[in-house]
């Protein structure tokens, strides 16, 4: 399964509502899960973002879903990197 590393920031919004942080985390992880995904796990930082979650969707179209759907809330702007495991980028390097 396709795994990927999310990074966020609050919104205005988010901060007003950092609270609901938590019930937040879980109701995404809830959605993950729904949609046969893997919530690894989220930790919140201070720096330049405020939290980052390690996950895993079915494929990429899945995974741009629910984060689409979790940005609609309007709490968090997100940046997505996709990772490569060991045994996914062993292959791909076989073709060079």
């Amino acid at each position: 399964m396709p795994a990927y590393l999310t990074l966020f920031n609050w919104t205005e919004q988010g901060v007003r509502n950092v609270k609901d942080t938590a019930k937040r985390a879980q109701a995404a992880r809830e959605a993950w899960e729904a949609a046969g995904g893997r919530f690894i796990g989220i930790w919140w930082t201070f720096g330049q973002y405020d939290g980052f979650v390690v996950h895993e969707a079915p494929d990429d179209a899945t995974a741009n879903r629910l984060l689409v759907k979790t940005g609609m809330g309007g709490d968090v702007r997100t940046t997505t990197l996709r990772a490569f495991g060991e045994e996914e980028i062993e292959e791909i390097l076989k073709g060079l």
